[in-house]
């Protein structure tokens, strides 16, 4: 039986706006706001939830699916 592939969120570092909503409503807590400047995900920490997508004011964080 193979592993399932799963979402990851993918942020667009160049739009990001670093607001840490998406620290925030991660359950895992696999986002981090790097420098103030944007946010970077945890792969090994992210359960592939999509919260952090749905919540981004920005609306610049999009779930891909990673092999």
């Amino acid at each position: 039986m193979g592993t399932r592939k799963r979402p990851l969120p993918v942020v667009e570092r160049g739009s990001c706006v670093a607001c840490g909503t998406c620290q925030s409503v991660c359950p895992r807590g696999a986002i981090s706001v790097r420098r103030g400047l944007y946010a970077v995900v945890d792969p090994a920490r992210c359960v592939g939830c999509g919260m952090c997508s749905r919540e981004c004011p920005a609306e610049i964080i999009r779930m891909e699916v990673c092999p």
